[in-house]
C-alpha cells in the first residue's frame, strides 16, 4: 500500500497549526526555567537568559512529592488494569456470546456514558463513607473502573475480528476461555493500549474524586498534593515554582504516549480501515 502523502498547502497548515498549539506549552516549558523574582518584574523575558533549576529543585525538595507520585502511580495503574480487564471481558462476552439480554444490557452500559461524574459524586461518597473506605487505595481506584467507552471500544474490535477465527480454534479443542484468551485477546493489543492510556491520562489527571476521597495528606494523589502547595495565588509561591509543577506532573503522561505510540496509531489505522 502506498503511503498517503500530503499536498504541500496542507503540509503548511500542518506545520502551522502545530507550532500554535506548541507555543502554550513552550511558554509553560521556558516560564518553569526563570527565576520567581525574574518573572514577578517581567515575564515578557521567558525565552532569553538567565534560567535556573531552581523551581525544580524545590519540587524534589520536598520529600512529600515521591510520596504522592507513588499514590498517583498505584491509582492510575490500579485504575489501567482494572478497566482494561473489565472491558476486554465484558467486550467478548456482547461480541461473541449468545446470553438472555445481551443487547438490553449493552445499551444500558452505553447509557453510563450520557451520566456526568457529577450527577453521581454525592451517592458515590456516601457509598464509600458507609463502608470506611475513604482514605484507601481501593476508593481511589474502585470508582474509575466502571468505563463504558472502554466496553463499547472493545466491544466493536472484537466485532470487527473474523468469526471464522473462533470456529477454527473451538474445532481444534479449544475452549471459550483458550479462544478469548489465546487467540482474539492477542488481536486487540492496539485497542487496549489506545484504552489503556486513555484511562491512565485520566488517572493521573483526576483532581476532583482524589479530593474528595483522599482527605489525609499521605493519600493525596499529585494533582491534590500539587494544588495543596499553591497557596492562594501563583505569586505566592511564585509564578515559576508553578508552571514547574505544570511540567513535572505532565512528564509521566508524555513518557506513557512515546512508549505506547505505535499501538495508538495501529488501533487509529484499524479503526478507519474499518
Amino acid at each position: 500500500m502506498r503511503a498517503m502523502r500530503l499536498h504541500p498547502a496542507a503540509l503548511t497548515l500542518v506545520i502551522i497549526g502545530a507550532v500554535i498549539m506548541m507555543i502554550p506549552l513552550l511558554w509553560v516549558l521556558g516560564l518553569s526555567f526563570k527565576s520567581n523574582a525574574e518573572l514577578l518584574a517581567d515575564t515578557s523575558r521567558v525565552f532569553s537568559p538567565p534560567y535556573t533549576l531552581e523551581n525544580y529543585l524545590n519540587i524534589f525538595g520536598n520529600g512529600e512529592v515521591f510520596r504522592w507520585i507513588i499514590n498517583s502511580l498505584i491509582v492510575s495503574l490500579g485504575m489501567t488494569t482494572g478497566v482494561l480487564v473489565i472491558s476486554s471481558l465484558a467486550g467478548y462476552a456482547f461480541a461473541r456470546l449468545d446470553f438472555p439480554f445481551r443487547n438490553l444490557i449493552f445499551i444500558i452500559v452505553l447509557l453510563g456514558l450520557a451520566v456526568p461524574e457529577q450527577a453521581v459524586i454525592i451517592a458515590r461518597h456516601q457509598m464509600f463513607s458507609a463502608v470506611e473506605m475513604h482514605n484507601t487505595y481501593f476508593a481511589l481506584i474502585i470508582p474509575g473502573m466502571a468505563t463504558p467507552f472502554g466496553v463499547f471500544l472493545m466491544t466493536q474490535y472484537f466485532k470487527a475480528i473474523p468469526k471464522d477465527i473462533d470456529e477454527a480454534a473451538l474445532l481444534d479443542g479449544a475452549s471459550r476461555f483458550t479462544v478469548f484468551w489465546k487467540v482474539l485477546l492477542p488481536l486487540t493489543i492496539p485497542a487496549q493500549a489506545t484504552l489503556g492510556i486513555f484511562v491512565f491520562l485520566t488517572a493521573w489527571n483526576d483532581y476532583w474524586w482524589p479530593l474528595i476521597s483522599g482527605t489525609n495528606k499521605e493519600m493525596f494523589t499529585l494533582t491534590v498534593g500539587i494544588a495543596s502547595t499553591q497557596q492562594n495565588f501563583a505569586q505566592t509561591e511564585g509564578l515559576g515554582f508553578l508552571m514547574s509543577q505544570a511540567v513535572f506532573a505532565a512528564l509521566p503522561i508524555l513518557i506513557v504516549y512515546l512508549i505506547f505510540q505505535k499501538y495508538i496509531i495501529q488501533a487509529v489505522a484499524g479503526a478507519a480501515g474499518r
